[in-house]
């Protein structure tokens, strides 16, 4: 998906089945997004380890507003987007 400045970044792995989850219902649900993969950007796992206390926890949502959730479900992502 393209980058937009109203678009959100989820940062995943391949392997997670989660990430597949959500960005499966992302798509369906028309909410364009970024995908970066931790493990080809190690920045990128920099940044979900400082969201997460440390850990490198995926799928990891940045939201426009520079806030971000870790693991949401579809509906915490559209009423993350509704407030931003």
């Amino acid at each position: 998906m393209s980058q937009t400045s109203n678009s959100i970044t989820m940062y995943s792995t391949p392997w997670c089945g989660y990430c597949r989850r959500l960005k499966g219902q992302m798509e369906r649900a028309g909410i364009a997004y970024t995908e970066v993969d931790i493990e080809q950007q190690p920045e990128a796992a920099e940044l979900v380890m400082k969201v997460n206390g440390g850990n490198q926890t995926v799928p990891t949502v940045v939201f426009p507003d520079g806030s971000a959730l870790t693991n949401p479900s579809l509906a915490q992502v559209q009423e993350r987007l509704a407030a931003v």
